[in-house]
């Protein structure tokens, strides 16, 4: 059974941090009283989850999302989506850019809706409950990370008392425009970091250059080793080495390398 501790005390990027925000993402896919249990077990005394409903033809039925908080600690996590699901987040009309005037850009049309139904509440939360200095921590997978990288974004802009000490997102696509990247980048240096394993196809859309991934990387290689951002070359390289590891499913690691269990599968094996 694997066996998730916290550092409620930690403030810097390590992996053993890493890996538990990662647990913390998948938690988000659970139903409320399993996001509780496990929350208060990890030693969170305070847990509230958040499910806002969407109407259609929005592609996604809600924005479920919950936050963690402990006296040293607080965890922001968001639910991410199926990769089968995300088709419809790259081929219709929320894919365009949308002006985001409190961080000089513009931003995926999509993210922007599913994060503005719960930003408020998750806001006055953070503000409510963060009383003794906390660390502040946002994670998700997929989407999820799409929308932890927003908020923690937005949550600054709105409260600039509230910067996250760190933002580590697993899985996730581009979300923004070079310019909102690049003021991304300068305020969360050294407390963004973005997780990609070997060829899980999500972090490669939408397409570049109208979207841009912010610049901090952490990635899998093909043989399950944690490295800072590959070079190009190499990093073509690599991942033509995890396309071809499985010769009975030729071309579908792209999927099968963006599940949350396969990210959990890679920090649990480079945490032993």
């Amino acid at each position: 059974m694997t066996t998730i501790t916290f550092d409620h005390t930690a403030r810097g990027y390590h992996l053993g941090q890493a890996r538990g925000l990662a647990h913390a993402a998948a938690l988000a896919y659970k139903d409320d009283e399993q996001v509780q249990a496990t929350a208060k077990s990890w030693g969170f005394d305070r847990v509230t989850c958040f499910r806002v409903p969407h109407t259609p033809p929005f592609p996604l039925v809600d924005t479920q999302a919950y936050i963690a908080a402990g006296e040293r600690m607080i965890v922001v996590a968001f639910r991410g989506t199926q990769p089968e699901e995300l088709r419809d987040w790259l081929s219709d009309a929320n894919t365009l850019l949308k002006p985001y005037t409190a961080g000089g850009g513009n931003i995926h049309a999509g993210f922007y809706r599913a994060l503005d139904v719960v930003h408020p509440d998750l806001l006055r939360t953070l503000e409510d409950w963060r009383t003794s200095g906390q660390s502040l921590w946002f994670t998700g997978h997929s989407l999820g990370g799409a929308l932890a990288m927003l908020a923690a974004a937005r949550t600054y802009f709105e409260d600039p008392s509230l910067l996250a000490d760190g933002v580590y997102t697993y899985g996730q696509p581009r979300t923004c425009c070079p310019k909102l990247a690049a003021a991304y980048d300068k305020v969360f240096r050294g407390r963004m970091f973005r997780f990609v394993n070997n060829n899980d196809i999500v972090p490669q859309l939408p397409p570049a250059p109208l979207f841009q991934h912010v610049a901090e990387e952490r990635y899998f290689d093909a043989k399950g080793r944690l490295r800072d951002k590959m070079p190009a070359v190499a990093g073509l390289v690599d991942r033509f080495h995890g396309a071809v590891a499985d010769p009975l499913a030729p071309g579908t690691d792209g999927i099968r390398d963006h599940f949350i269990n396969a990210y959990l599968a890679r920090f649990d094996a480079a945490h032993n």
